[in-house]
């Protein structure tokens, strides 16, 4: 039963509910006939494919066998007995069939696989993935193109080789589509988005990935016209924006007048934001207080809650719990009673004008005072913001200057493997490696259009993929080059286009000035940035790679918008990569981020904690504002540069160093020593410093460092044990208690003697000590780290 005829390409498809279709048929077309119909039809595909004589009689064996095994099971037709005969789970049965024959193991299972082969081909029964899965035969796919649609195959493999799909990868695509079309019982060209979605599923339950294949075995329809070809696999598993409705139902609210109502408060409030916040407000409103509610209150059936149950759900909401952890306090506590606040306030203001919200018009369970620390909270973020710069602003230099060194030597090495003959050894950097071919040189080309280079340490036995390390670099040190050039958000670098760049002339001077455009993005404001002739070169540097590894242009990618849920137009995106190997794709934001996280591995830069440093794309954007104000230029010039509509936000942005202010105080203490008698401020003598250096040299004493300031005599005698100015060291402490026992029977003494003077001040010495010991005992449990000397305080250069 073959099928050679191809008039024409179909056109594409796509159906009012996304691409919907009946479910898979469940038998296939020869699965009424009787054994000896079925066994005539096989035969004859056997001679129709070229099938040899011995190869013939392999197949009537086999055939014959695998029939006469599946009649022995109840049902209808064929594909029920395979079904009840659990044919899809395990393939031992192979190994019994054909019943009888004296033939070894080796051989019986040989000559079922030849029959079970044609069955499946003839779709006399349709194999489950399972049983594909295990089942892996090159030869039955292969068959499968040469059956079904071998002309389409043959143009879906010319199409995708002019497109630049790699061999391994167009070999991927056409053993998954193989795997549909046994499986469904259809040809290629009526395959439907819902024969990928259930197979992609049945590989996210199976394995918990996606099945290998089935991105190129998407594109490979797409080259054909089968499927759209504006349509990627990623858009079509999009679910994208969902109905106001379906998400508050995804907490299962009881109370339908209550679901009713913040139903339609979202959808008033959803055209003023986009879809992350508005997700993030119905989480909140919906999720952490009315779903809540009903969870530990389900007597409550209205929005005016009771003063003890308003009590109850603030309680709960300032701990976050989550499952083997304990709880920790909210951080965004104040600002989920402020949008529910604002629930309630905002349907008192609507039911002044639209009397249908007057039932809902209740007092609110958030009263006003309970968010007054809201202010403080923010000033805290603020200032926990600033010192994250001061911080981070410093080791800028280094992290650049470790991704470019980074880049540069990736791009030594990966020239130097290049010139070396596979099997040969090479030396870069002082460090010896051997280009080799593995395996995983195949797997290498799913995630590179260009051919994969191996090495092997010698040292380590590791194998390295230079391609795929060098395209990591270097995307690297771009993102960090524009961030800390342009000070854009993350989303605003991704959406760069070639388009972006324009120039414009000044009016003055007739000046030619590249500019580059920032589309809107955050808040849909539109804004032009002076290219630098540093941003310039890493901007040329990107658009010469991108034509250079791409025929001379730059491919047009869509983006995904993660903030709308949606895929942008096709446009010469600047920052995308091949990561899948035969089609470019935009940078994702966890890459992004991924980048930046490995940079900073390799500076070994580490915060005052000693935990390694992290940097994010935004902390570019605050260290760009901060040192752009810092160099002179004025806070409302940078609001338009950052694209800030508030100046206020800008200021916030601004970690200063304030030098102004150490200026100013520092000129105060000149003016002010100026007025204080000259003899104060002259050269100590000789013997004064003498003097000075013999004071803290007499400080030392038995059990640890007298605290009396300098030029002052021991008003207690040098009874240090008495003293409050003494400052116990650790290590004495065996010393102390010894004094301490010694104290003890000193006085035990003196009472025995009558020494009732001379027992009362070696009372007084033993309740001192007695103190000292105890400080120091409790001092050691507040801090598992040693007592260290902090010396006089060093004043850095910030």
């Amino acid at each position: 039963m073959t099928d050679t005829t191809l008039v024409s390409l179909p056109a594409p498809r796509v159906e009012a509910d996304g691409w919907a279709m009946p479910d898979p048929p469940q038998t296939g077309p020869a699965d009424g006939l009787n054994s000896a119909d079925l066994m005539t039809l096989l035969i004859a595909h056997g001679k129709v494919i070229g099938y040899s004589s011995d190869r013939c009689r392999d197949l009537r064996l086999g055939s014959q066998g695998i029939l006469d095994w599946l009649s022995s099971y109840p049902g209808e037709g064929w594909q029920q007995r395979w079904i009840a005969a659990g044919a899809d789970s395990s393939l031992d049965w192979l190994n019994t069939l054909p019943r009888g024959s004296p033939a070894a193991v080796n051989r019986r299972r040989a000559v079922t696989r030849v029959g079970l082969i044609s069955l499946l081909l003839n779709r006399v029964v349709l194999p489950a993935y399972d049983f594909l899965a295990v089942f892996s035969s090159g030869c039955l796919f292969q068959e499968a193109q040469r059956t079904f649609q071998p002309d389409l195959v043959t143009e879906m493999a010319k199409r995708s080789a002019a497109a630049g799909m790699p061999p391994r990868r167009l070999e991927q695509g056409m053993n998954a589509l193989s795997k549909m079309v046994l499986h469904t019982g259809k040809n290629f060209d009526q395959l439907f988005g819902r024969d990928f979605e259930n197979f992609r599923n049945w590989g996210l339950n199976r394995d918990g990935r996606v099945p290998h294949g089935i991105f190129p075995a998407w594109d490979l329809l797409r080259s054909v016209d089968v499927l759209p070809r504006n349509t990627s696999f990623k858009e079509f598993c999009h679910e994208g924006q969902r109905p106001t409705a379906e998400l508050v139902d995804r907490y299962k609210l009881r109370c339908t007048s209550v679901r009713d109502v913040l139903v339609r408060y979202l959808d008033e409030r959803r055209p003023g934001l986009d879809y992350t916040s508005f997700v993030a407000l119905m989480g909140h409103v919906v999720g952490n207080f009315w779903a809540d509610i009903e969870e530990h209150h389900p007597e409550v059936d209205s929005l005016h809650l009771p003063e003890e149950v308003a009590l109850a759900w603030k309680e709960r909401l300032k701990y976050v719990t989550k499952r083997r952890k304990t709880p920790q306090r909210r951080k965004t506590y104040l600002l989920m009673l402020v949008e529910v606040r604002g629930f309630y306030l905002d349907i008192q203001e609507w039911a002044l004008d639209d009397p249908s919200w007057a039932p809902h018009a209740v007092p609110s369970p958030v009263r006003r005072g309970e968010t007054d620390g809201l202010q403080k909270h923010r000033r805290a973020t603020v200032a926990n913001m600033h010192q994250r710069i001061r911080e981070r602003l410093p080791q800028l230099p280094v992290l650049v200057e470790t991704a470019e060194r980074h880049r540069h030597e990736q791009e030594n090495l990966l020239a130097a493997a290049q010139a070396t003959a596979v099997g040969e050894t090479f030396e870069c950097n002082g460090i010896g490696y051997r280009r080799v071919i593995l395996k995983t040189h195949l797997q290498s080309q799913r995630r590179s259009r260009i051919e994969a280079v191996l090495v092997e340490d010698p040292a380590t036995g590791e194998t390295i993929d230079l391609s795929r390390r060098e395209d990591e670099a270097f995307w690297c040190w771009a993102i960090i080059e524009t961030l800390r050039h342009t000070g854009i958000r993350r989303e605003e670098l991704l959406e760069i286009t070639h388009l972006a760049l324009v120039s414009y002339r000044m009016q003055d001077t007739g000046e030619l000035v590249p500019l580059l455009q920032i589309v809107p993005s955050k808040n849909n404001q539109e804004r032009l940035l002076l290219v630098s002739p540093e941003l310039a070169s890493v901007l040329a540097i990107i658009i010469t790679r991108l034509r250079t590894s791409n025929g001379g242009t730059i491919p047009l990618t869509s983006r995904y918008d993660s903030h709308e849920r949606v895929f942008g137009p096709l446009l010469p995106h600047l920052f995308q990569r091949r990561p899948r190997g035969h089609r470019n794709e935009v940078i994702s934001t966890a890459t992004v981020q991924a980048f930046l996280d490995a940079a900073l591995a390799r500076t070994g830069l580490r915060n005052a904690a000693g935990e390694p440093l992290k940097f994010t794309t935004h902390d570019f954007r605050r260290m760009f504002a901060t040192e752009a104000v810092t160099g002179g230029l004025p806070v409302h010039i940078a609001a338009r540069v950052l694209g800030h509509e508030d100046l206020a936000t800008t200021q916030a942005y601004l970690a200063v160093f304030q030098d102004d202010l150490i200026r100013s105080y520092r000129s105060f203490l000149a003016q002010r020593r100026t007025l204080r008698p000259e003899a104060e401020y002259r050269d100590p003598t000789d013997e004064e410093w003498r003097d000075f250096q013999q004071h803290f040299a007499l400080r030392k004493v038995e059990l640890g460092t007298c605290g009396r300031p300098y030029g002052t005599s021991c008003k207690h005698e040098h009874a240090c044990v008495r003293c409050p100015m003494l400052r116990m060291d650790p290590g004495q402490r065996k010393r102390l208690i010894e004094i301490i026992h010694s104290l003890t029977d000193r006085i035990k003494e003196a009472k025995l003697n009558g020494w009732l003077g001379e027992a009362e001040g070696l009372q007084v010495s033993l309740q001192a000590a007695s103190k000292k010991l105890t400080a120091m005992d409790q001092a050691h449990a507040r801090s598992a780290a040693r007592i260290t000397d902090l010396e006089l305080p060093k004043i850095r250069q910030p």
